[in-house]
């Protein structure tokens, strides 16, 4: 319902500017000024952030009603290489490709082959503590190959309030600029 209001807005919003236009050009006097061209850009801008959000929200919601079916997941079809991707690194136990939707100037995921349960960094065992430190030793080896060892960011969402997207354990591998605090 609120991305159906956000696009409501945008559209009254469009309508009104392309109404302003429309006056200005037959020298009709509008009180349509840049300085609230400008208002109305951060305010769409706003609006697109804000509806980004809850389709990630949304997404991750989605994504956990699925998380323990034991379904392939797009990750595992990248791993039996039937979806495409560029790989950065790969090894017995783990593979590192470049993120679809980056968030920053390199954006890499690393996954373990397999799985084990092992869907979201809530759910490890102690049989886990291998893998999770073999994967945060691949995510340094990426940082290397990357050129960003000299500062980067690894993150894991686990759950759906932390927007996971994809329940199969992966770790995000962020660099290329300044990372800001607080990240979330």
């Amino acid at each position: 319902m609120a991305a159906s209001n956000s696009l409501s807005l945008l559209r009254n919003f469009a309508s009104v500017t392309a109404l302003a236009t429309i006056k200005s050009s037959r020298g009709i006097p509008t009180n349509f000024t840049p300085q609230t061209q400008t208002r109305g850009f951060h305010f769409r801008r706003t609006l697109f952030r804000m509806s980004a959000i809850n389709n990630e929200e949304a997404a991750a919601q989605a994504a956990a009603a699925d998380a323990d079916s034991g379904a392939p997941t797009i990750f595992d079809k990248i791993i039996a290489k039937e979806i495409p991707s560029t790989i950065v690194y790969e090894d017995e136990k783990v593979l590192a490709f470049r993120d679809i939707s980056p968030q920053a100037p390199v954006h890499v995921l690393v996954i373990p082959k397999f799985r084990d349960g092992l869907t979201q960094l809530g759910k490890a065992e102690a049989r886990h503590e291998e893998i999770l430190g073999h994967l945060l030793y691949a995510a340094k080896i990426v940082a290397e190959k990357e050129g960003i060892l000299d500062g980067f960011r690894v993150v894991i969402n686990s759950g759906p309030t932390a927007c996971q997207s994809v329940y199969h354990l992966h770790l995000h591998v962020l660099g290329g600029r300044q990372m800001k605090w607080p990240p979330g």
